[in-house]
């Protein structure tokens, strides 16, 4: 029930946001270069398509690169993440079968907030009441509610639960309600049910974003800890969401096992 009202609403959005952005154009198109783009009711325009470009979907922290994994600096605030002992021991267990225990290998939704900075673009669709966010990994969609209505109870989701609000040009999203089957990232850092993320989406000009996320888990971290990354406009003219079928390992490892008897 909520699945297909989730799709609904991104449908609803496509067509609400024309007018909604279109209404804001005598605020100023959205441009290269220049002053912030605004809707129609003056909150910075966040409609596009956005991509991060760092290596933060293979490790949040500092590593070397390894064969398909390239190396890249820690997105994390002090470096490390700062993990209870039982819950390091488990990180580093996932980490050394990461190729096949990556939930990613098997098609799950990447979660929140890994769904950002998986190495594929996403659609933003922006209206005063809801952001539509389209992603090209899975087909995942995720639904922001600006309107004020509280976190639902007694729920988990993969994509946990997002509520946003508006601090003068920052959305700030407060996600609740996850399940304990994502990654954050493919070196085995995971979290439990009782994650809450809070991220904040602030434009630095018209091109860029900085996101910013705070992560708390009480079972798995020793206290709140942060993350922070630029995210890019992609500018292609036509550009779109391709849709991103993903086969995993253990598909294609069943269709090769039938194909042999």
């Amino acid at each position: 029930m909520r699945l297909h009202y989730a799709w609904g609403l991104v449908a609803a959005a496509v067509v609400a946001t024309g007018a909604y952005v279109q209404g804001g154009q005598g605020r100023g198109a959205q441009s290269t270069t220049g002053a912030l783009a605004r809707t129609a009711d003056g909150k910075p325009n966040l409609n596009g398509m956005w991509q991060v470009l760092n290596s933060a979907n293979w490790d949040l922290e500092a590593h070397s690169a390894e064969d398909g994994i390239p190396g890249g600096l820690s997105v994390v605030e002090g470096g490390t993440i700062p993990y209870l002992p039982a819950a390091l021991a488990k990180r580093n267990e996932n980490r050394a079968q990461r190729k096949t225990a990556d939930p990613l290998s098997k098609c799950y939704i990447p979660g929140v907030p890994r769904v950002t900075y998986v190495p594929y673009p996403f659609q933003i669709i922006q209206t005063p009441k809801y952001i539509a966010v389209s992603y090209e990994f899975a087909h995942t969609q995720r639904i922001i509610y600006v309107d004020g209505s509280p976190h639902v109870e007694a729920l988990d989701f993969w994509m946990g639960d997002s509520r946003g609000r508006w601090e003068n040009d920052t959305l700030v999203v407060d996600s609740t309600d996850f399940n304990d089957q994502t990654w954050l990232d493919n070196a085995g850092n995971f979290h439990s049910d009782k994650l809450h993320v809070v991220e904040r989406i602030t434009p630095i000009d018209a091109t860029h974003l900085n996101y910013e996320v705070t992560l708390e888990d009480p079972q798995t971290f020793s206290r709140p800890w942060k993350i922070s990354m630029p995210i890019y406009k992609r500018l292609e003219p036509n550009l779109q969401v391709i849709d991103y079928d993903c086969v995993s390992y253990f598909w294609r490892r069943t269709i090769k096992s039938d194909s042999t008897r």
